[in-house]
């Protein structure tokens, strides 16, 4: 670098043209004494200095950081700054005055430039460990009326209402509502589905809202990017796709077994004759060839086109719900009230032989009779139980842009999907429970058993038909959601980027789909997932609770990252008061004054609209209302002997916990709501928000030890990649810097913020 310099001085140039004031530089390439600007400065005496300037950002035209100098000029083409611009000396004295004036000896130069490194080392380590923080809590900007969408739009309402039906309305509505009814609930299993519609609808109503302000591939985990930050996106994301993936390996399995089953059981005797595995508790008995081959179908089909997937979801979903229809209207006609209203004497005359002469032992297996035969409780645990029976509708929220009108078509399709099979789940139910005894019901088949008991047996043939087109349409709707959140991940750079390549003719996501596939179909080949089926939960619950989070955060903000979350009117029925409303609104953006942060001002808010200090204060209180209901949920369910048995400071305990979470809702609903216009918006705020997340931990602290154990290591795995891939090619850290378009340079900048 100083030959450089002498170069430059023989041809009559100047170094400073070069680098100016680059003692920084020196140091941090290891030279002894701080370069002077002249020849006269190495003869002695004292430096005359001109005004020094600093090397500016080549992304925020600032004064670089010291962190982040030695970076740029190792990266420059000269390798000495000579092509970096200049800032003014104004702002550049504070980086001249780190060094002296006058000519140092070498002994208290080196101890100069020690302090200086020291100093200079504690102020990048802890700048570096703020950006590390920052990069985890970076938000997604999204702006859909500007962003061009590379996925087809040709889904309308319809579409997406029988998507969300045949996804939530799987196999379980033939098989789950007697398994209920015989150990849950008895004829009570009506009400357990109601509550459990309710719960879900709290899910529901959250998502709507979100589909209504960001209408974009992604579901939870782009809600959850908006809002709360890369970090949770990418957990909620990642479990996504294990629910996703665990889904489709398990459905088609499902599928593989109904179908054998129907056909006398030849491809199981057939491949545990020639294709056994002898793995137990790890490998299943044998890989089943059946349910590979239908992932594989329907993976072709996904490819084929968004729509042509919709098509064959539709007649499936049509034929299933024709079909339940078919369930209620028999059990109606042959049904009998008297079936409601069991006494403890008809239990005891219709069970078996072997029960006789043990009425303790009849009031255990089967209740006493009468609509709750398990009183309450039995209800309350029979609706934990049907509240997974509700589970899929969120596939609806990642066709964000394969909607021709998302912002209405999203919240329409979510909440009547749910409204479809809170029906036909309450009217089966209620079919099954007229038609027969609940406490002679078959757990594994209780429709045919129930077909048989009223002297119908070729109404199972409709039921296997049924059955079948609920597993299809049930499978195809684990399968439809699974690559749009891997692309939409791999999109942001989350994922690996050749994860979102879209085809040019179907546009859709293939490499995405493709991929899934083949690993859904790996595992169903496999493994026999029944001990990772709760894994699923696990995903779904989170996603659920980190949405209503964003919704509870979201509508007490002052400020919108952008235009999506303002857009008041669809794209096809524009309405201009909408609009004058959302102008209203951004009037709370512009400065305003300071606000005393006291607890009067906190309770008592003098604004109408949100504000900084508005805002900061329902950030605290979510996350302190999220730590309640977690230890709130956690204690109940590990103190639930304590509790039953009126252990005094158990339920104190409770007691407080449930005092403080009211406490910190009473302070989030004094806060002043986001007056922007929505299509849709959740009602009731802040309670129905909380009482979904109540709902979701609370059914999160249910699972077993081992269920966690299992979510750690997947965890585990998806922190590797995040930290090692997805942190650094994340699509915001480079869209947080952009560069200054004025200036060509070959180098890649830092953020200087």
């Amino acid at each position: 670098m100083l030959l450089s310099a002498k170069r430059e001085e023989e041809e009559g140039g100047s170094p400073v043209g070069s680098l100016q004031a680059r003692p920084a530089p020196s140091l941090s390439f290891g030279r002894e004494e701080p370069p002077s600007r002249a020849a006269g400065d190495r003869a002695g005496g004292e430096v005359h200095r001109e005004p020094e300037t600093a090397p500016l950002c080549p992304a925020h035209r600032r004064p670089l950081p010291p962190q982040h100098l030695h970076r740029l000029l190792r990266r420059s083409p000269a390798g000495d700054g000579a092509s970096l611009p200049r800032a003014p000396a104004a702002v550049s004295a504070p980086l001249a005055q780190a060094w002296p004036s006058r000519r140092c000896s070498r002994r208290s130069s080196r101890a100069q430039a020690g302090i200086f490194l020291t100093g200079l080392h504690k102020r990048m380590g802890c700048q570096g460990l703020l950006n590390f923080g920052k990069n985890l809590l970076r938000r997604k900007v999204v702006d859909w009326t500007t962003e061009q969408s590379k996925l087809s739009r040709c889904l309308n309402t319809f579409d997406l209402v029988a998507l969300g039906v045949g996804s939530t309305l799987g196999a379980g509505v033939y098989i789950l509502a007697g398994a209920v009814a015989r150990e849950n609930s008895g004829p009570a299993i009506v009400i357990s589905f109601l509550i459990a519609a309710l719960a879900s609808v709290l899910a529901g109503l959250c998502y709507g809202e979100f589909g209504a302000r960001v209408p974009k591939t992604g579901s939870a985990y782009l809600y959850s990017y908006v809002t709360v930050g890369e970090l949770w996106a990418f957990i909620t994301g990642w479990n996504l796709i294990l629910s996703y993936v665990i889904g489709t390996s398990s459905v088609a399995r499902a599928w593989s077994a109904t179908f054998d089953e129907l056909t006398g059981k030849h491809i199981e005797r057939f491949c545990q004759e020639h294709m056994t595995m002898n793995a137990p508790g790890v490998l299943a008995n044998y890989p089943d060839i059946f349910a590979v081959l239908i992932i594989f179908i329907l993976t072709g089909l996904l490819t084929c086109g968004v729509k042509e997937s919709a098509m064959v979801n539709k007649i499936f979903t049509c034929i299933n719900v024709l079909v339940l229809c078919f369930v209620m209207v028999s059990g109606f006609v042959k049904g009998s009230v008297k079936n409601w209203h069991l006494t403890i004497d008809d239990i005891y005359n219709t069970t078996n032989d072997s029960h006789r002469g043990n009425q303790t032992q009849i009031k255990l297996e089967h209740g006493v009779g009468g609509f709750m035969p398990f009183g309450f409780s039995g209800v309350l645990s029979g609706a934990a139980t049907c509240f997974y029976a509700f589970v899929g509708f969120d596939c609806i929220a990642t066709t964000g842009e394969e909607v021709k009108n998302p912002q209405k078509a999203i919240p329409i399709g979510i909440v009547a999907s749910l409204l479809i099979c809170f029906v036909a789940y309450f009217g089966v139910s209620a079919a099954l429970t007229l038609m027969m005894p609940y406490y002679l019901l078959d757990p594994n088949s209780p429709l045919p058993n129930a077909f048989q008991y009223v002297g119908w047996e070729g109404a199972n043939y409709a039921v296997a038909v049924g059955s079948l087109c609920a597993l299809s349409t049930s499978l195809l709707g684990s399968m439809f959601p699974m690559p749009r959140v891997i692309y939409a991940m791999a999109e942001d750079g989350l994922l690996f980027k050749c994860l979102a390549t879209v085809s040019k003719r179907t546009k859709t996501p293939a490499i995405a789909t493709v991929t899934s596939g083949a690993v859904a179909a790996a595992m169903a080949f496999l493994f026999d997932l029944k001990d990772l089926v709760d894994l699923m939960s696990i995903g779904t619950l989170l996603a659920y609770s980190l949405v209503a989070a964003c919704v509870l955060i979201l509508r007490y903000q002052p400020e919108q990252p952008n235009l999506a979350y303002q857009m008041a009117s669809t794209t096809e029925d524009p309405d201009t008061n909408e609009s004058v409303s959302t102008s209203e609104s951004q009037a709370g953006f512009l400065p305003e004054e300071e606000e005393n942060c006291s607890i009067e001002g906190i309770l008592f808010p003098q604004n109408s609209d949100p504000s900084r200090l508005s805002g900061l204060v329902v950030n605290i209180s979510s996350g302190i209302i999220g730590l309640l209901i977690v230890s709130c949920c956690s204690f109940t369910v590990l103190g639930k002997d304590l509790l039953i048995n009126g252990t005094a400071w158990a339920i104190v305990m409770i007691a407080v916990l449930v005092l403080l979470c009211l406490v910190v809702g009473l302070i989030i609903w004094r806060q002043p709501e986001s007056k922007t216009k929505l299509s849709f918006k959740v009602p009731l705020l802040p309670l129905l928000p909380i009482l979904s997340i109540f709902v979701n931990v609370y059914l999160m602290m249910q699972l077993g030890k081992g269920t966690w154990i299992r979510f750690a290591v997947w965890m585990f795995l998806g922190f590797i990649i995040y930290f090692a891939y997805g942190m650094g090619h994340s699509v915001e850290a480079t869209d947080s810097a952009p560069p200054d378009p004025e200036i060509n340079m070959d180098i890649n900048s830092d953020s200087c913020k």
